[in-house]
């Protein structure tokens, strides 16, 4: 089965309430990983890659991982950059192979967030890549996207359609309270989504596909494991599942998720050298991680998407 972009994806998620899962991919083990818990739940699913995924791995190893996925597992797979900032950057995926791109004007101007989006639509429509877009701006750190609390805002229900109906744009990522990276909260804060601009938005976009970023719940049993083995992590809550399973049955096609398989990995690595510090072959470590990362992904795929045995 080759690449797919993500439109039939989201039409049978937005249909059947469900959503895809989109992973983020940094190396072998955590494509393996990924692609492994899809092919068990029998799940469409999306990796995708940020620029400093591609910067670290190198554009053609991930690709060329990516097309090994596909081989071993025979699933529906799209390849997705994550937060492109620039035109050429969208276009450099798009040329080599990516099957979907995400340009996030959401820093800019309306005006010129529209610009930006319309031109690199128009240019991956003509290569049949779908879109996704942002209205917006998530708190948090991840990566390259470092936004402060006071420069976080709510997507605008009132631009949701025009930014649509210029731009061509396939589907939407819209800040409703979802937060980027581990650290989501300060201690006593409460999360909490704002279910009234998603109802808001979906009644003005009937029928399109909704995309939550920054969507990890920081699950607190990795957290203790990382602490009780050489860590120094701060207790982090992150977005409850319920919340975010709520969302998938709504507009939500797209829920992104990062930190939580960070931290499988990140806790799997150190509680084996704690347990064995003997040991120096990746293959000891890197296979607990990945097998760790796996069930992680199975967990999210059944309990917190609901698109196990949507192929």
């Amino acid at each position: 089965m080759p690449l797919v972009n993500t439109k039939e994806m989201f039409k049978k998620a937005y249909e059947g309430g469900y959503a895809i899962g989109a992973f983020n991919v940094n190396n072998m083990e955590i494509v393996q990983a990924i692609t492994e818990a899809a092919k068990l739940e029998n799940s469409p699913v999306i990796l995708q890659v940020s620029a400093g995924a591609r910067k670290y791995a190198k554009h053609i190893y991930l690709v060329k991982l990516v097309e090994a996925a596909l081989a071993d597992t025979d699933i529906p797979i799209a390849l997705h950059l994550d937060h492109g900032d620039s035109f050429e950057l969208c276009k450099a995926c798009i040329d080599g192979g990516f099957t979907s791109v995400m340009i996030d004007g959401s820093h800019l101007p309306f005006e010129e967030n529209i610009a930006l989006t319309k031109k690199v639509v128009d240019y991956a429509h003509a290569h049949n890549v779908t879109v996704e877009g942002e209205l917006g701006r998530l708190a948090g750190i991840e990566d390259a996207i470092n936004v402060s609390e006071e420069d976080a805002m709510f997507t605008n229900p009132d631009e949701v359609e025009e930014f649509v109906k210029r731009t061509g744009v396939d589907s939407l990522a819209i800040a409703i309270g979802t937060s980027h990276g581990a650290f989501k909260f300060k201690p006593g804060q409460k999360p909490q989504l704002r279910f009234d601009i998603l109802e808001e938005i979906s009644r003005r976009l009937p029928n399109f596909p909704i995309v939550l970023h920054g969507a990890s719940s920081v699950m607190q049993e990795y957290v203790k494991i990382v602490n009780e083995n050489g860590g120094k992590m701060p207790d982090a809550i992150g977005i409850p599942e319920e919340m975010l399973r709520k969302a998938a049955s709504m507009a939500v096609c797209k829920i992104n998720i990062d930190s939580d398989l960070r931290l499988a990995m990140t806790a799997s690595i150190r509680k084996h050298f704690n347990e064995h510090p003997e040991h120096f072959d990746p293959r000891q470590y890197l296979g607990v991680a990945r097998n760790n990362i796996r069930e992680v992904v199975r967990h999210k795929i059944r309990n917190v998407l609901g698109s196990s045995n949507k192929i």
